[in-house]
């Protein structure tokens, strides 16, 4: 295996040192009672933000204390809490597909997965997938808009040589290629070491989210030292995504290892692994480790300036907490798709505010780019709503439909009504206003609306690429 680092051994006291100046004590759970339904500030004047965009991976509904979990499961999420209190809490915000890559790729080029062939996948597993070099994302648009990019954490678009978030758009990389890794030793699934440098290795056996935070702190400090371009970061962990390894359990971590080069494909999965106590220790650590990333850009300055966007890529994996919710990751009932999601902006949005307008992965990618000033390619157009007039402005969010597609699954939101069809192949109708847990099948009583909504689906949907047989 490959050894340690320099840089890496110069970083354990560094991320003690980190650790030790962030609030300690009790949860900052955030107080329902005390949150006011969402209101756009007065119009103030502001540079165009830094953009820091973070992703969980495979985090619950419910899993956070703001939207319940320290009631029910004992979960305990103190900083997430605290940047819900001083922002926008959104209760019916969605991820754009079911699974890791394709939620990826509806994040980074503002479009449904099923446009490209590279978000056919679900999830990439293909050495040949990924998300095609020339078609712009995120961050291309807005490089090409004079800021600067980066990408530290999970890609899960593709794999080298052909496809890198380096070739597509951002500046910088730092992170794994793959959809899953064993925390301490970077093997995936098939034994390869996943974690690079750009399109290198880089050699590190700590635990993989104390890197990810370790770098993160380095980039917003060097980037409040230089106060040059704004910036937009990218960062994906791979916090609480199976293996269930919590920092410092090294024997758990050689089981794993020697599974897979056993031979072991599914040893990754760690079926038979995991407690709802192991859960929790890797919820509240992805909880501690934004925690020092939000405590870095504050004390850089660049706190007020910063818009932060907190959300999970998909819906809970099996020990999440979804209530009241129905499903799990890689279904499009409710569980599958539905996420905890706070955005942040304090020179523009104010605090302890509540959302309830449905939302997706898409619309954030559209809203960020008119925040930052940068224009959609016309050549590739977007399918996400930009939320900027109503985050900002105050304007309504017209009516549209949100639309997901998974192989054998499909679904349309329109206002409260959800039309799903699930792998038994019957459509359903739920209202998700009075059945957010989706029990009462509306179909039968509402047939009209039943098959304008089936129509609404199928017309997009043949506007999309088809699955390969």
């Amino acid at each position: 295996m490959p050894g340690i680092s320099r840089r890496a051994l110069g970083g354990l006291a560094g991320a003690g040192a980190a650790t030790a100046v962030l609030p300690t004590g009790t949860a900052l759970a955030q107080d329902e009672h005390h949150e006011r339904p969402f209101r756009a500030a007065p119009a103030r004047h502001s540079p165009r933000p830094n953009i820091l965009f973070v992703l969980g991976d495979d985090l619950g509904w419910a899993d956070l204390s703001s939207y319940g979990s320290q009631a029910a499961t004992g979960i305990r999420t103190p900083h997430l809490d605290r940047l819900a209190r001083d922002g926008v809490r959104f209760t019916q915000a969605y991820s754009g597909s079911a699974t890791c890559s394709p939620t990826r790729f509806a994040l980074y080029t503002g479009r449904f997965p099923g446009r490209t062939e590279g978000g056919l996948a679900e999830p990439i597993a293909d050495k040949g997938a990924g998300l095609d070099p020339r078609h712009p994302t995120l961050a291309s648009l807005l490089r090409d808009a004079g800021y600067s990019t980066a990408l530290i954490g999970k890609w899960h678009c593709g794999f080298l040589p052909d496809h890198s978030p380096t070739r597509s758009g951002w500046d910088t990389f730092f992170g794994n290629f793959g959809g899953a890794l064993e925390y301490y030793s970077k093997l995936g699934g098939g034994g390869e070491y996943d974690l690079y440098e750009g399109d290198a290795t880089y050699k590190d056996l700590r635990y993989y989210t104390r890197i990810l935070t370790e770098r993160a702190v380095e980039h917003v400090e060097r980037a409040g030292r230089e106060q040059g371009r704004p910036w937009l970061l990218n960062l994906n962990f791979t916090t609480p995504h199976w293996p269930w390894i919590t920092d410092g359990d090294t024997e758990g971590s050689a089981e794993i290892v020697r599974r897979i080069k056993a031979g072991d494909k599914r040893a990754l999965w760690h079926a038979d692994g995991g407690s709802l106590a192991t859960y929790r220790t890797m919820v509240e650590d992805l909880d501690r480790s934004v925690g020092e990333v939000l405590a870095a850009l504050r004390r850089s300055g660049q706190e007020k300036d910063t818009l932060v966007v907190f959300a999970s890529d998909n819906g809970g994996e099996r020990w999440s907490y979804n209530w009241p919710l129905s499903g799990n990751k890689g279904s499009l009932q409710e569980g599958g798709i539905r996420v905890p999601t706070v955005l942040r902006w304090p020179a523009r949005i104010d605090g302890r505010q509540v959302s309830h307008e449905p939302v997706y992965s898409p619309d954030w990618t559209a809203t960020l780019l008119e925040l930052a000033g940068a224009r959609p390619d016309r050549a590739y157009p977007l399918d996400g709503t930009s939320l900027a007039g109503y985050l900002l402005r105050g304007e309504r969010l017209r009516e549209r439909d949100l639309f997901w597609r998974v192989r054998g699954e499909r679904a349309l939101r329109r206002g409260d009504w959800k039309y799903y069809r699930g792998n038994d192949g019957a459509d359903q109708l739920f209202h998700l206003g009075r059945d957010p847990r989706e029990q009462a099948d509306r179909a039968g009583e509402e047939k009209r609306l039943t098959a304008t909504l089936k129509s609404a689906w199928e017309r997009t949907d043949r506007t999309l690429l088809p699955y390969p047989d």
